[in-house]
């Protein structure tokens, strides 16, 4: 019947017994007379309406009502059943004496205790009734008592039994008890309805110890029983409840403060694992490679005088029983969990990450941590100690590493200390241990010892990259580690003693200014004149560098100044491997600035492989190609210097090239990049490992190390870290960093190789031509013979471009084209902004197709383009944008593209003026950028035999000559011939 909250109304609580869920509490409103009094009109409240009676309602009440509601069979139905049920179907099965599920049914059981002692312990003050039998909420009354009663149990032990009983005590008076109309509504703790009153007990009874006395006065137990019911029941009792009264037995009480006992033991998995033997080598023992540390546990305990109890042991107090020949004593010893719980948090301080009492932990980090907090356990009073029935016992003694490093010649010697207890380790077997990823091995006492994870923190690339020397496998770094040991110094991990001057290689400031080879026959820029001290700094010290310089800032003329410098000092010859097409810009670079270098150029099918007479030479000069297929001759010759132009090409580690340039043997190394990370961290390991073998580590150590925590986290610190090693050894300087010391405008001449394909094509068509207009000139007259003379050398210009502009069915390739793709693309990478020119558009389709095919954006103006303004827009106000295709037709005025800092010229002009004004467009009023010129010659071509004619006749062409056609004029019998040979 519903109830009015605009009348007076009174809220209570009820207590029924469920056929299965044991005491359950309702809450419900129930209406007043005019008196005041309770009247039979009442209906359940639960959180869905309580808010309508706020006004008779508290902050209790709706505490009570939420955990009365939580106590409903629908709840307890919804939160246990895996599919909807009626609760009377869900309850009939789980409760079914032969088939019903006993887990299920202690959940359900834990759940109603813990909401049952939450009900009680807030009903004081409050209404309480029994319900009665036909569902009357207000059927018989309760009081809850203000205070808590106390139990005290009494014990008689005869000679014949045992007999003991409880009593129990409110506010000094006894409560009759047995009495059959008591009840425990809650059993823990125990809440005791008896004689309409609720009692509460002091100190959370268990109420399961009081059951057998609601019914019967005492207990008795046969003396046949007697040992094992004092162990099994007595002792707990005794433990349970302060006041006990014992005759027959005594009762010690002990007090006394914890002592903290941390217990080490290994933590057993299914897959065994055998420690490792120090200084054993066998072959399984090297073939198990497999990280075998797992884990060790720690487990926090107490001493109270000679008793000790786990620290997650249950029970403010533990009773033993001792049996003295026929008497019995009972050991009551109270813990103190405060106490406890203050050194579980100590450790906790200390880095230890316990969350209870117990926690694995990886054996090196576990051993780390003890190393590391050894005198703190001691000063606070723990004491560390092992299983003693374990089979396996652990070194948990002071470990100690110490090491100093000094430079010799040729490398760093590294001097370390390593002692586990008494007990001296060598450096070279403790590193085997780590790089067979073991963390474990016996002592000559049987003792386990465990590599502090300290140590392969701190020390774990040294351990990694240092190498044994001689026989005495003499552990030592690398003269290339110089990082590293700055490192171990700066850490204060290691005594360092190395030279000012090796400490200086990380800048310019220590580097001494070198004078430049006698036969050196050029000037170098300030810069250039830096990266040359530079090379001879890492030449006296037997390092191998990366030379990494922008496009167009001289690595080529820093180089040969550097072999000149070999050559004077008699050191022997050098190797310079590059790709074919740059073969012939080297040979036409050491002409001109040093000429007296001696130099073999090892190329062509016809080569002769005598390598032997290599020592004639001051410089071989080779390509990758070659290089690949003739290693093995290669492997036979000790040079000075090995040298690496555009070494990203030995970018991938596993590839053949990389491998074959690897095995070769020298003094030194170099490496020449514009470009040197394309793609991954791993170009930089595989140019790294070439010219400093060791310096990054093994393959797999730097993607660990480096490569996956940089690309796959973006771990920042490893990055700094990859930096601060290689710093020393790569000299990179863009072009914005030496503007001030570069001309105005800087032009270089890109010499290529035709194909095998492409040359063939070539000779053909110079073959017809040559007979056919040299005939005609001495018949018909050099003036009759001018268009023949145009269309022959449009063709040949064609074909040394490309065959496929005269041939689309053409399927070679192009040496220049390959070229012209191959410093694109480092020009993308070192994120320049490039101008390429021609006069054919036809070319320009080609280099347009290939950027399509790339997918690489571009800007492109030809005669018959309509967008020119939009082209030129984009191109100087889109960042990401970096090419701009322009015929010379279309691009010989009005352009103002000063976004541009390189040019290319794919196909060289009879009027230098036509080329200036192409280079021009970049190099306008406004521009703050140094431009470079590349002007792309294929030889052996009319290119070539064109560049000639303009060196031979620049001030004819520079004054009087404007037009193809007026150039055309000028050419003699002669010189055309001269083009056509």
């Amino acid at each position: 019947m519903k109830v009015s909250a605009a009348q007076p109304f009174q809220i209570v609580y009820s207590v029924f017994q469920h056929e299965y869920l044991g005491y359950v509490f309702e809450s419900y409103i129930v209406h007043l007379d005019d008196r005041g009094k309770l009247t039979y009109q009442h209906q359940n409240i639960s959180h869905k309406n309580a808010r309508e009676f706020t006004k008779g309602l508290d902050d209790r009440d709706f505490k009570l009502i939420e955990l009365m509601d939580a106590m409903q069979q629908d709840v307890i139905v919804k939160k246990y059943s895996a599919k909807q049920m009626k609760p009377e179907e869900f309850f009939s099965k789980t409760f079914d004496k032969v088939k019903g599920n006993e887990l299920i049914q202690e959940q359900i059981e834990d759940y109603m205790e813990k909401r049952r002692a939450q009900v009680l312990e807030l009903l004081k003050g409050k209404m309480v009734f029994e319900m009665g039998n036909d569902g009357e909420p207000t059927w018989r009354k309760l009081e809850v008592l203000e205070k808590r009663a106390s139990v005290q149990f009494h014990f008689m032990r005869t000679a014949e039994n045992t007999q003991y009983f409880p009593t129990i005590s409110y506010e000094g008076k006894k409560v009759d008890l047995p009495n059959p109309a008591a009840f425990l509504v809650c059993k823990h703790p125990a809440w005791l309805v008896l004689n309409s009153k609720l009692y509460g007990f002091e100190k959370g009874v268990d109420g399961k110890k009081l059951i057998p006395f609601l019914t019967k006065k005492s207990v008795t137990i046969p003396k046949n029983l007697e040992e094992t019911y004092y162990n099994r029941f007595i002792a707990p009792l005794i433990a349970s409840f302060d006041e006990i009264e014992a005759q027959g037995f005594e009762i010690q009480k002990h007090d006394h403060d914890p002592h903290p006992v941390l217990t080490l033991s290994e933590l057993h998995t299914a897959q065994s694992t055998q420690a490792a033997t120090l200084f054993d080598s066998s072959p399984a023992q090297k073939e198990d490679r497999t990280d075998e540390s797992g884990k060790l546990v720690f487990d926090l305990s107490f001493k109270y005088g000679k008793y000790r109890f786990r620290g997650d042991a249950s029970g403010s107090v533990n009773v033993t029983v001792e049996k003295q020949e026929e008497q019995y004593v009972f050991h009551r010893v109270t813990r103190k969990p405060d106490l406890e719980k203050k050194f579980l948090q100590t450790l906790q301080k200390l880095g230890l990450p316990f969350k209870d009492f117990r926690v694995a932990v990886p054996k090196a980090e576990a051993f780390s941590w003890l190393n590391e907090n050894r005198v703190n356990l001691l000063n606070l009073g723990f004491e560390v100690s092992q299983p003693e029935s374990r089979d396996k016992k652990y070194f948990v003694g002071k470990a100690v590493i110490e090491v100093e490093v000094k430079e010799n010649i040729d490398w760093f010697d590294i001097h370390a200390k390593i002692r586990f207890g008494d007990f001296d380790i060598p450096f070279k077997e403790l590193r085997k241990l780590i790089m067979r990823k073991k963390v474990e091995f016996k002592l000559p006492n049987g003792e386990i010892a465990i590599i502090p994870e300290a140590w392969l923190t701190k020390y774990s690339d040294l351990f990694a990259l240092s190498e044994t020397e001689g026989k005495n496998e003499k552990p030592v770094l690398r003269k290339h580690h110089l990082a590293l040991v700055k490192e171990l110094e700066e850490g204060n991990l290691a005594k360092v003693h190395i030279s000012e001057r090796l400490r200086s290689l990380s800048s310019f400031t220590g580097i001494k200014n070198y004078d430049l080879p006698k036969g050196f026959g050029g000037e170098l820029r300030p810069y250039q004149k830096a990266g040359y001290n530079w090379l001879r700094f890492l030449n006296e010290y037997r390092l191998g560098g990366v030379l990494a310089d922008d496009m167009g800032l001289g690595k080529t003329v820093q180089t040969l100044t550097l072999l000149q410098s070999e050559k004077e000092a008699s050191h022997g010859t050098s190797l310079l491997v590059m790709p074919t097409s740059l073969v012939y810009n080297w040979e036409m670079e050491a002409n001109k600035f040093t000429p007296e270098l001696k130099i073999l150029t090892y190329t062509g099918t016809q080569r002769n492989k005598d390598v032997k007479r290599f020592d004639q030479y001051d410089l071989i000069i080779t390509s990758y190609g070659i290089t690949r297929l003739d290693v093995e001759l290669f492997k036979n010759f000790y040079f000075n210097y090995i040298i690496l132009d555009e070494s990203q090409v030995i970018k991938n580690p596993t590839s053949n090239i990389a491998q074959a340039v690897r095995e070769l043997k020298s003094r030194q190394k170099l490496a020449l990049t514009g470009t040197p990370l394309e793609n991954t961290t791993l170009d930089l390991w595989s140019q790294m490992t070439f010219i400093n073998p060791g310096l990054l580590g093994p393959q797999t150590y730097f993607k660990n190390e480096f490569l996956n925590p940089i690309e796959k986290k973006g771990d920042e610190v490893r990055s700094k870290r990859l930096h601060t090693i290689i710093k020393p050894f790569m000299l990179r300087r863009h072009k914005s960093q030496v503007a001030t010391e570069l001309p105005e405008k800087v032009e270089n001449v890109q010499y290529a190789e035709m194909s095998v394909a492409q040359e063939e094509k070539y000779e053909e068509a110079k073959a017809f031509y040559r007979s056919k207009i040299l005939d005609q000139i001495d018949k018909e007259g050099l003036g009759s013979s001018r268009f023949m003379i145009l269309e022959g050398l449009t063709k040949l210009r064609q074909l040394a471009n490309h065959p496929k502009m005269i041939d689309p069915n053409y399927t070679g390739d192009s040496g220049k084209f390959e070229d012209i793709t191959h410093m694109l693309a480092n020009a993308l990478a070192e994120d320049h902004k490039v101008l390429v020119f021609s006069q054919y558009v036809k070319h320009l389709d080609l280099v347009r197709n290939y950027l399509k095919e790339q997918k690489i954006d571009f800007a492109y103006l030809d005669g018959s383009s309509s967008d020119r303004k939009e082209q030129v827009e984009r191109f100087n106000k889109d960042p990401k944008l970096k090419l701009f295709l322009i015929s010379i037709k279309a691009g010989g005025l009005g352009l103002n593209l000063t976004e541009a800092d390189y040019v290319f010229i794919l196909d060289p002009w009879w009027n230098p003026a036509v080329e200036a004004q192409a280079v021009d467009r970049a190099h306008r009023i406004g521009q703050k950028k140094k431009v470079f010129t590349y002007k792309f010659i294929t030889r052996n071509t009319v290119e070539e035999k064109i560049l000639q004619l303009q060196q031979r006749k620049l001030k004819l062409t520079t004054d009087l000559i404007t037009t193809e056609e007026s150039i055309m004029k000028q050419l003699t019998r002669e010189d055309i011939a001269q083009m056509l040979s």
